[in-house]
């Protein structure tokens, strides 16, 4: 079995006969059994992938016709709810949690009978950016070990990234899917606020949250968002927009389309070999026809800070259901009081409950007029310059990340260095746009590089044609 093989090539291989799912799933198996000890990237494997892929098997030899993920290997992130298989968020008040449901992306791919192989490590309730957070250890970047992979879906972008796995879902609340992708070397798509369903993820902020994909190549993140796109009567915030043939539309021209390349985006705290590499990327996309243009948008710098007062608010409310009675493991206690203050304590990580805390204080009277309320203006004052600016331009242009990735342990002590490394993913999330990161090669430690690409609300079209350009160039 050839080692890397995008979803266009499985799906040939199979209805060629080249090789049946059940022995591709057999080869991802052992190869999760060699890698993941190392790596650990998988927490929970599906016991019934064997019996999908026999599933598909049958169909193709009947000569039916297959879906375009039937048959594909695929891991999901640990906060997305899987009917019968473990879904721990990563933390340990969830460590038995098997959920008598399934999430609605989940259940689209397992109707094109997708194999789920299993559930993959993730930072706490997919708090974090580094998968340093979770319960169950941190998961290592399968090109340098040593580092981390990103979060906080690290574990679907090393299962990517070190092929045990086609494809992955994620999720991005505020850079989770793009910015673990940038440090793996792999695509990472973020939808538009309501394109997917968000029914069945295990909510951190549900004004940011966005189911996501991770995948070998951009037309593999198109292949994929088609299949889970779309309304849900479960998810009022999943828009019923017209959804194209995205993967089919992708090599159209660039030619004439205009991208911002904001300033603020290249500016103090950025690595120098990681500007030069979103420069070059400027480049490519110019000698393919498109008008980039560096731009100056000063409120761009407020992003983070209106980031980290929302986020955690909202974190703050929906992480109280897990208390041991509702939700969750308990610790036995003689009173109500030291219930809570004994399961919570004990059973969730640190970066959760400083989450909480902070949320809680933004919160509090005295404090909701001074920070929450003036965040959430500067969110509509951002939404609102976007919305001006996607008349002139149809994408943004900057780097994923600051940063290459870092090594292990090395900003856990140092909670603002950590949240740094969300400083230009977060704005997507802030105005509901479609981000995507694409690998833009190396720097002088074989780390790899990520693009970001930014486009309107509901122009994934846009967006991936030019990330194509970029993979291809």
């Amino acid at each position: 079995m050839r080692a890397n093989l995008t979803i266009e090539e499985v799906q040939n291989g199979l209805r060629a006969k080249e090789f049946s799912a059940v022995e591709l799933t057999q080869w991802y198996q052992r190869q999760i059994k060699e890698k993941n000890p190392h790596l650990n990237a998988y927490l929970t494997l599906n016991e019934e992938a064997l019996a999908t892929a026999s599933l598909v098997d049958k169909k193709i030899s009947a000569g039916a016709k297959i879906g375009p993920l039937s048959g594909i290997p695929m891991a999901i992130k640990d906060v997305i709810v899987t009917q019968g298989i473990r879904t721990t968020a990563g933390s340990k008040i969830l460590e038995n949690y098997i959920p008598p449901y399934d999430a609605t992306v989940v259940d689209k791919i397992k109707k094109q009978a997708g194999i789920i192989l299993g559930k993959v490590n993730c930072d706490e309730f997919a708090m974090g950016s580094s998968n340093e957070n979770s319960a169950f250890g941190p998961t290592r970047n399968s090109i340098a070990p040593d580092r981390v992979p990103g979060g906080s879906s690290g574990g679907s972008a090393v299962a990517v990234a070190a092929d045990l796995c086609t494809y992955s879902l994620g999720t991005d609340t505020g850079g989770s899917v793009r910015q673990p992708a940038a440090f793996c070397g792999v695509v990472g798509l973020k939808p538009t606020y309501g394109r997917c369903s968000r029914y069945g993820l295990i909510a951190m902020a549900s004004s940011f949250d966005q189911p996501g994909v991770l995948a070998k190549t951009v037309k593999d993140a198109a292949i994929v968002l088609e299949s889970i796109a779309g309304p849900d009567r479960l998810d009022s915030s999943a828009k019923d927009k017209p959804l194209k043939k995205w993967a089919a539309e992708i090599d159209q021209d660039v030619r004439g389309m205009r991208v911002a390349l904001p300033k603020q985006f290249l500016e103090e705290g950025l690595n120098t070999e990681v500007e030069k590499s979103v420069r070059l990327a400027a480049e490519k996309l110019t000698r393919a026809g498109a008008k980039v243009e560096l731009v100056d948008w000063p409120l761009l710098e407020m992003a983070l800070a209106i980031y980290y007062i929302i986020m955690p608010a909202e974190v703050s409310a929906n992480l109280a259901r897990f208390d041991g009675i509702r939700y969750g493991m308990t610790v036995g206690a003689e009173d109500l009081w030291s219930h809570y203050q004994q399961t919570r304590g004990q059973l969730l990580g640190p970066e959760v409950k400083r989450r909480i805390l902070t949320g809680t204080y933004v919160l509090s009277a005295g404090y909701y007029d001074a920070y929450y309320k003036k965040a959430d203006l500067a969110k509509k004052r951002m939404r609102q310059l976007f919305a001006q600016q996607w008349q002139k331009y149809q994408a943004v242009l900057s780097p994923t990340t600051p940063t290459t990735a870092f090594k292990i342990g090395e900003k856990t002590t140092d909670p603002m260095a950590m949240y740094l490394s969300d400083v230009y993913t977060v704005v997507a999330n802030i105005i509901g746009a479609p981000g995507i990161s694409v690998p833009g090669g190396t720097d002088s430690q074989k780390l790899p590089i990520g693009w970001q690409l930014m486009s309107a609300p509901w122009r994934e079209d846009q967006m991936l044609r030019l990330a194509a350009v970029l993979e291809k160039e």
